[in-house]
């Protein structure tokens, strides 16, 4: 097998995770979203730095603190907020909304880099764009609210992808960096809830579900992700990433039993156009990049 067939894998493996993490989360709907995102922060710090001791990159951690401390500390506050964000909609039923988050981000991502880095948008892109905008105006006036679940995961990981593109360290490194400035006070989140016995009110079984949420939830598929994106082009990632919100958007719908309207459907219809018309438009930019090499 080629690397570019074990990445491919990877990516599939890391997706799958990500898209199936509703039924673990779910699984987890006695505890509140803030603890449990209190044990992801604090096992996902001990998974990494294990890691990383292993490894022999554990001085890249504080070296990376040193030079991008204000970037780092931006990037644990979005991330942590889009974390708690989709473990609260999982475990309220809105998981589907959720999804719609994660459908809606390659594109928020790129009226970011357009906004903000001054990058140029094709015809296709734009339209894309506006698409999307569409089908959120379409969900508002359906069903008399804004989406804002959607809205607030698609925005904190679009940032939060923008400032990663500020840090030269791999992905392992900083977000270790960025889990390890949140874990103190995950820690003295979980003593003021629990005092001495943090985390003992629980049965094992969800005791242990919460120590997995670190290494199985978060580091396992964030080290296949970065193993694919060092093998495959950024197209084919791209594409297979939306493997994600489809898997989280099957588990809302036939596992969980969320309503799904015909409102739903015209937003999600418009968001899986723009989608095609994006992915199209991105694959056909990579082949004119590859005849020009």
């Amino acid at each position: 097998m080629g690397d570019g067939q074990k990445g491919i894998l990877a990516m599939i493996g890391a997706c799958v995770i990500w898209g199936l993490s509703p039924l673990f989360f779910k699984q987890l709907v006695e505890v509140p979203p803030g603890e449990v995102l209190a044990h992801r922060t604090i096992w996902s710090c001990l998974f990494f730095g294990g890691v990383l001791l292993v490894q022999g990159r554990l001085g890249e951690v504080p070296r990376l603190l040193r030079q991008r401390f204000g970037v780092v500390v931006l990037a644990s506050l979005l991330i942590s907020t889009n974390w708690f964000v989709f473990i609260w909609s999982v475990q309220v039923g809105r998981a589907m909304e959720a999804s719609l988050g994660y459908y809606i981000f390659p594109l928020v991502a790129v009226l970011l880099g357009a906004l903000v880095f001054g990058e140029r948008l094709r015809w296709g892109q734009w339209v894309a764009v506006g698409m999307v905008c569409s089908a959120v105006v379409v969900l508002t006036l359906g069903l008399g609210v804004l989406p804002v679940v959607a809205l607030v995961l698609a925005t904190t990981f679009g940032l939060y992808g923008m400032l990663k593109k500020r840090l030269s360290a791999g992905p392992v490194v900083s977000v270790t960096a960025e889990v390890l400035l949140l874990a103190p006070v995950a820690m003295l989140w979980l003593l003021w809830l629990h005092g001495g016995d943090a985390g003992l009110p629980y049965p094992p079984r969800t005791l242990g579900l919460l120590a997995l949420s670190g290494p199985l939830m978060t580091a396992v598929p964030l080290m296949l992700f970065s193993y694919a994106t060092r093998r495959v082009r950024l197209a084919t990632v791209g594409l297979v990433q939306y493997l994600n919100p489809t898997l989280q958007f099957c588990c809302a719908v036939f596992v969980f039993g969320e309503p799904f309207t015909p409102w739903h459907a015209g937003a999600f219809g418009l968001i899986w156009v723009a989608l095609a018309l994006y992915s199209g438009q991105s694959l056909m930019q990579d082949r004119a990049e590859r005849r020009r090499v």
